[in-house]
């Protein structure tokens, strides 16, 4: 038996189950997670429910799995592997970089189905509630304040209280990518709302930036 045999029932599996997650998570976003049984899911996929009880224990299985997935997400992983002083020599491009980031989830249809879920679910699921303040706001907020901080130290910005310079950078951003999701669901132009993510940046970084005076002599 070749190598190439023994990985295939492994990798069919693993397909599947990524098929039964999309199916599901486009589900849930559109219809809603009480709404949504496992009929809809096999339904969609033309499968029997048996076939997604191979893979998936239940429906909450499947949400639980969705739900991890959002720690993986872009806007969670901002700073990971990026080295603290290195980011705050970036000034104003490091800010324009975060904007773009979610920018571009917005207009991603995974991210946006994700998010929908999660705005959905918020209220109902304390797993994801604590998802949404720890790992997508809170620890964000933590390290760009961290990051304020030495551009204060490096007198690129003006002194200020850097935790809440990092939560006012964000909070538009938050709202921008609602804004934009809101607009897609009901089919409408999103072009008034896609400047505002640069328009932003540039209107903080002006306010928070620390003008060098030219010297006369």
């Amino acid at each position: 038996m070749n190598e190439q045999s023994v990985k295939t029932p492994s990798s069919k599996g693993n397909k599947t189950k990524e098929k039964i997650l999309k199916v599901a998570l486009k589900l849930f976003s559109t219809k809603g997670y009480k709404a949504t049984t496992v009929r809809d899911i096999a339904g969609v996929m033309g499968v029997k429910q048996s076939a997604l009880y191979n893979h998936f224990k239940n429906k909450d299985e499947i949400l639980e799995t969705l739900i991890s997935n959002l720690t993986s997400s872009a806007i969670v992983t901002l700073f990971d592997n990026k080295d603290t002083q290195e980011l705050q020599k970036q000034g104003k491009a490091l800010l324009s970089s975060i904007a773009t980031t979610f920018k571009l989830l917005s207009f991603d249809g995974q991210n946006e189905a994700l998010y929908r879920l999660l705005m959905q679910e918020i209220f109902r699921n304390e797993r994801i509630r604590e998802i949404y303040n720890e790992h997508f706001y809170q620890e964000n907020v933590k390290k760009l304040s961290g990051i304020f901080f030495g551009m204060m130290q490096n007198e690129m910005i003006k002194s200020s209280d850097p935790l809440l310079l990092a939560n006012e950078f964000f909070s538009p951003l938050f709202f921008y990518q609602m804004q934009v999701t809101l607009l897609k669901l009901d089919k409408k132009s999103t072009s008034s709302v896609v400047s505002m993510f640069e328009k932003h940046v540039d209107l903080f970084w002006d306010m928070i930036k620390i003008v060098k005076q030219e010297s006369l002599f």
